[in-house]
């Protein structure tokens, strides 16, 4: 398998800042593979993610996106690649859900018919189909972050940034959506710091630990793991049954 994400010794110190929030990560992401970024809020996951998308570049080492630099990309033609989701959906408020679902593929240059189908897909697969004419103020925080998931999915991107999609959600939903995402098979780096959910979605598991690539493992081997930072998360996992 080709790698589409490709990490080489990355390391991001934040301008005016001397802590470095990454240290020399290198880490692949093969195509069709999940791979879970795992880690305590500040351990850099979310920064990993905002170098793989352009929104930050690294200090040092190069972050490859199907084998070209995110340095030589063009900005526009690297998002439309990637479907983003972060925790706040980031809905445009002046569209409707239906509209915001949809925007992806008509940026794409979808033909009309194949926008709507498409969006009225999305709308059943996140559960949305009675509110497609809302507008997001009018939506619950679930159900404005089950949207953000219908409009990243919506144009079929060759890669998935997510960063902790399902937190805002109800745990009968959340559990729903984790189903919906494993029968999708993408190409993904998707953020939590959720043990249980880590287990359950990744093909591959890498901690981070302030700012360093603790563990890298699959699900099972993972949690043989006798790195302590691992240790810990087991241990969460093991305290909730």
């Amino acid at each position: 398998m080709a790698a589409v994400v490709e990490f080489q010794q990355v390391s991001y110190t934040p301008p005016g800042q001397a802590r470095q929030v990454l240290r020399n990560l290198s880490l692949t992401l093969e195509s069709g593979e999940t791979v879970v970024l795992l880690g305590r809020s500040g351990s850099g996951k979310t920064t990993a993610l905002k170098l793989v998308n352009g929104l930050l570049f690294p200090t040092s080492g190069h972050v490859l996106v199907e084998g070209k630099s995110t340095r030589e990309w063009d900005p526009v033609a690297l998002k439309r690649r990637i479907g983003y989701v972060i925790q706040e959906a980031g809905l445009f408020p002046h569209f409707t859900v239906s509209r915001n679902i949809a925007l992806p593929p008509r940026l794409n240059g979808w033909a009309p018919e194949k926008i709507q189908a498409r969006t009225v897909e999305m709308l059943r697969t996140v559960g949305l189909e009675d509110y497609a004419d809302r507008y997001p103020r009018q939506l619950s925080g679930g159900q404005r972050q089950r949207a953000g998931v219908g409009r990243a999915l919506a144009a079929e991107p060759a890669l998935l940034l997510l960063d902790e999609p399902f937190g805002a959600l109800d745990p009968v939903t959340r559990l729903a959506l984790q189903r919906e995402f494993l029968k999708l098979k993408k190409t993904a780096l998707f953020v939590t710091h959720d043990i249980r959910e880590a287990l359950q979605l990744g093909a591959r598991v890498a901690l981070l630990h302030q700012g360093d690539l603790a563990v890298v493992a699959s699900p099972a081997s993972f949690q043989q793991s006798q790195h302590p930072e691992a240790r810990a998360f087991l241990e969460v996992l093991q305290s909730v049954g």
